[in-house]
């Protein structure tokens, strides 16, 4: 039985967690000049590299049209080499993908459902992991709802009872879907855990990454999920509409392909010889033409991030944002607030959810803006979700925000 969560929050010094990478990552992201930005697993700011990398684009297509378009489409491919290395995987199990909702989309209608099978997932997972599953019903597939344990000991919300999900599967059951990290709770999934659990049941994984990808390392290699998305706008900090969509390789052809188009196609931009012949490889689902300045600047971020990985330590991110959130936890609870998130080292993530000890959320959400300190609200508290260039003064912001409204 776990301890109650405050005890388990990390009490090391911040500043002794990877100073050196969160100083380099600090120096890339714009946004810090100005605000103290908690904020990143609703929409974060933009990377430098990342803008940059738009304004080139911007520049390129204005002054030299689709001249340029040759060069764009070589780094396109050189960038989902880049995401997938990001989870250990090959390029061709890599497709873009607008969004999450996207990815989801292609598996659930791609999928070769049978009337009375049946698809499990969380209550509490975000709407773009339950409404393409719920939309199935027409084909005869149910979508079991498992509710997470609530308020559990010590207040903690949304964890995953392994148990609660077994018990919701049955010879039907053809898919699992759940977040690797909830978008409320912040609870991180143990996915090796999931896995095992989906294919013990004969049924596949199918994982919403977009809140732990960025953050934490991931080996598909090792791990064997069938099939993730995320889009590249929370962690990952690129631009909305562009995403990854993972599809193991030998779960390539289970999937019937939706939206086809001539991206899907092995002849590609031969737009005279019409063959249905599917690539083979995942860019058979990305159809028509992609939001190529997107998956740029996306690329431009996945860079940053790379480098700090290989400068120092795949780890090195997941362990200063983790940092990061334990210190606000910390300091909140010092001032009134009630930790709801789990920070056990197991399922600890960047995303803290908490209640004021007074004060309508919303509305200290709205005066905490004013003063330039950036976070949430979700499901009735407030949210706070850091990233690796987060800093003790960051947090000292959020407080002093916070405390001043009648926490």
């Amino acid at each position: 039985m776990s301890r109650p969560i405050i005890e388990n929050v990390a009490t090391t010094s911040l500043d002794t967690v990877e100073p050196q990478l969160a100083a380099r990552m600090r120096a890339a992201m714009p946004v810090a000049q100005r605000w103290a930005y908690f904020d990143h697993a609703a929409v974060a700011p933009l990377s430098e590299p990342a803008r940059e990398t738009l304004v080139a684009y911007a520049e390129q297509a204005a002054r030299d049209g689709d001249t340029v378009w040759p060069t764009w489409a070589r780094r396109v491919e050189e960038v989902r080499s880049i995401a997938a290395a990001l989870i250990q995987a090959a390029a061709d199990e890599i497709a873009f993908v607008k969004n999450t909702t996207d990815g989801i989309t292609v598996v659930a209608e791609g999928f070769p459902w049978q009337s009375g099978d049946n698809i499990v997932t969380l209550a509490n997972e975000f709407p773009s992991n339950q409404y393409p599953w719920l939309n199935l019903a027409s084909r005869g597939v149910e979508t079991r709802r498992v509710e997470p344990e609530e308020a559990g000991e010590g207040g903690v919300i949304g964890r995953f009872n392994l148990d609660r999900v077994a018990a919701a599967c049955d010879r039907r059951t053809r898919m699992i879907s759940v977040s690797w990290v909830g978008y409320a709770s912040g609870y991180r999934l143990d996915l090796d855990a999931a896995a095992r659990l989906a294919h013990s049941v004969g049924a596949r994984l199918f994982v919403d990454a977009i809140q732990g990808l960025g953050v934490f390392p991931l080996d598909v290699s090792q791990t064997p999920i069938d099939y993730l998305a995320a889009d590249g706008h929370k962690w990952l900090l690129g631009p909305e509409g562009a995403g990854i969509l993972y599809v193991r390789r030998e779960r390539l052809d289970e999937l019937r392909p939706i939206g086809v188009g001539w991206h899907s196609v092995v002849q590609g931009s031969d737009y005279a010889k019409i063959d249905l012949a599917f690539k083979p490889a995942a860019q058979r689902f990305e159809g028509g033409s992609q939001n190529m300045p997107g998956v740029l600047a996306l690329g431009a971020s996945l860079d940053l991030l790379a480098s700090l990985s290989a400068e120092f330590g795949r780890d090195a991110i997941a362990r200063r944002v983790v940092a990061v959130a334990d210190e606000a936890c910390r300091r909140l609870t010092e001032i009134g607030a009630t930790i709801a998130s789990d920070r056990s080292p197991s399922h600890a993530s960047g995303i803290v959810s908490f209640a004021p000890r007074g004060g309508n959320p919303d509305t200290l959400r709205r005066q905490a803006l004013q003063a330039n300190v950036a976070l949430s609200c979700r499901a009735g508290r407030l949210r706070v979700s850091p990233h690796a260039y987060n800093d003790s003064r960051d947090i000292e912001r959020l407080i002093s925000a916070l405390a001043e409204n009648a926490l």
